[in-house]
């Protein structure tokens, strides 16, 4: 009788007295089209999904594993979910990334968060607006519900260490290594399910290295396709800002937000006419069918004393042989899955080119950070990189490049100095369009780095950064996804995609099918799911 009043009260309540419970949603490794779904069918709200990432980060970010990514979490956070919930119980979701808890480098300005720049430098200044990149994504229905920590001022690719932040962050896949930099945690934070996706800035490497180091994918736009403005300087000729992801799908969402001309960044005027479509429609499992890559030797190996113009290669001395063996496999695996592999695809006249750079610097750190803090009058605490230097509020380790950054030259752009650096740029650009032209390439593919992350404080053995060049210097865009993992499965590696101007949505297309086909992407064992 229990039992049959049971049922009986179930049926009432107009439910199958054979239904199951639904299945508990777990928020480690989720997807944006994941937890949308989980949310259309009742199983998950946006408070839930914040709460559970508040969860893992106040157990592994300072506690537990202690990764220390996060300088700072959103107090705001919960109440911006309970208002995107009942914005969705009343109208349904309040954009393509609805309830998307994002985790934002520290250098982008944020409305009511501090944005320090990883300085103590810049410790109390809260913007009173948003970067482009966070004003759109919070359109869009994201919520910010963390600033990560950085390598200080963006200046060191290898290690993310600030003054802002006390110690280290670490790699989630190994504890005892770097994150690499400058989004090290940004990169961190994400591995770590600390928050959905993230935001990070490219000078060099910051977007690019970070992903490869912590198994995620990451993306450098076409130069003028995506908006700078509110994110804090190192070189705004090659600055980019952009997400980082543990997949293919939830960035390319993300891109699709934040791509577009803004008024306050003179350099997207170049996107001016060039919709960008939709880039979910290049998420194609059989993207790489006939496509033509060539294998970029140049980027991970060295000359030879020989003829160069030729393009002899011999390996990097410093490239680790693991890394060599992985990048191997991975160009199998995109020819098996359809793709036409061109090796080598040397840019022919590069080292000539190469060699006729060193005019002196054109613009830069000095340049770009002294106009920054000048538009933002008395509400940074410091208006001048003399004054940065004059406080000594900031690491030991980067005091000696403030100091040469403000001694050195603050070139503009009339200067001889500029006009030879563009001049530069121009040659190394026709050079690398000259060789996709003639070998019909749709892009290049090069190991993002070519060693596995070094341990923490160690600054002598090889980093293997191989990002510096190719992308940055063109303009060109580039994308890293995970290829696979070194020392016994631990570390993980990346491979870098460059493509032509505004072909973002060619390398969509070629990331996404080698995801598809290969599944490399793993979570860290140092933060696994909580009860």
């Amino acid at each position: 009788m229990p039992r049959l009043a049971l049922v009986l009260a179930a049926l009432a309540a107009g439910a199958s007295p054979t239904a199951q419970p639904a299945a508990p949603v777990q928020v480690e490794e989720i997807t944006i089209a994941a937890a949308h779904a989980a949310m259309r069918d009742g199983r998950l709200t946006c408070r839930a999904l914040v709460e559970a990432y508040l969860r893992r980060i106040a157990s592994y970010d300072k506690n537990g594993p202690g990764i220390n990514a996060i300088i700072l979490v959103n107090p705001h956070a919960l109440d911006e979910a309970d208002a995107l919930d009942a914005r969705f119980r009343h109208s349904g979701p309040s954009g393509p990334l609805h309830c998307v808890p994002m985790i934002v480098k520290d250098n982008f300005e944020t409305i009511g968060l501090q944005s320090a720049n990883g300085s103590l430098a810049l410790e109390g200044f809260v913007s009173s607006k948003d970067a482009f990149q966070v004003k759109r994504v919070k359109a869009a229905g994201a919520i910010v519900l963390a600033k990560s920590n950085m390598a200080e001022w963006a200046f060191t690719p290898y290690e993310t260490v600030s003054s802002i932040l006390p110690g280290y962050t670490k790699n989630p896949y190994a504890l005892d290594r770097v994150t690499a930099g400058s989004s090290g945690g940004t990169a961190a934070a994400v591995a770590a399910n600390f928050g959905l996706i993230g935001l990070g800035s490219d000078t060099g490497n910051s977007i690019r290295g970070p992903a490869s180091h912590q198994a995620l994918v990451g993306i450098r736009s076409t130069m003028g396709l995506t908006s700078r403005a509110g994110v804090m300087p190192l070189n705004l000729l090659a600055d980019i800002a952009g997400p980082m992801g543990r997949t293919v799908e939830d960035v390319a969402a993300v891109f699709q937000t934040i791509v577009g001309e803004d008024p306050d960044d003179p350099a997207t005027a170049a996107a001016r006419g060039r919709a960008p479509g939709t880039y979910a429609a290049a998420l194609q499992r059989e993207g790489l069918r006939g496509a033509r890559i060539g294998v970029l030797r140049q980027a991970y190996e060295r000359s030879t004393a020989g003829p160069q113009a030729a393009g002899v290669q011999v390996p990097r001395d410093t490239t680790d042989p693991e890394v060599a063996q992985v990048f191997l496999r991975a160009v199998a695996d995109l020819e098996r899955a359809g793709a036409v592999m061109v090796d080598p695809a040397p840019v022919e006249g590069l080292d000539t080119i190469r060699r006729l750079q060193g005019v002196g610097p054109c613009m830069g750190f000095k340049y770009d950070i002294n106009r920054y803090l000048a538009s933002h009058g008395d509400r940074v605490p410091v208006k001048s990189l003399a004054e940065i230097v004059a406080s000594g509020r900031f690491h030991p380790t980067v005091q000696r490049r403030l100091e040469q950054a403000e001694q050195g030259p603050e070139n503009g752009p009339e200067t001889p100095a500029c006009q030879a650096e563009t001049a530069y740029r121009d040659q190394v650009r026709q050079a690398v369009l000259k060789t996709m032209d003639a070998l019909k390439l749709d892009a290049f593919v090069y190991p993002t780095w070519s060693n596995p992350p070094r341990l923490i404080g160690d600054l002598n053995s090889p980093h293997g950064d191989n990002s510096q060049f190719f992308s940055p210097t063109t303009g060109f865009p580039s994308i890293q996804v995970p290829m696979g993992y070194t020392r016994g499965g631990t570390l993980p590696a990346g491979m870098t995609i460059v493509g032509r101007a505004w072909s973002e949505a060619t390398l969509f297309r070629l990331a996404y099918a080698y995801e598809q086909a290969t599944h490399h992407r793993q979570p860290p064992v140092s933060a696994p799911p909580l009860r």
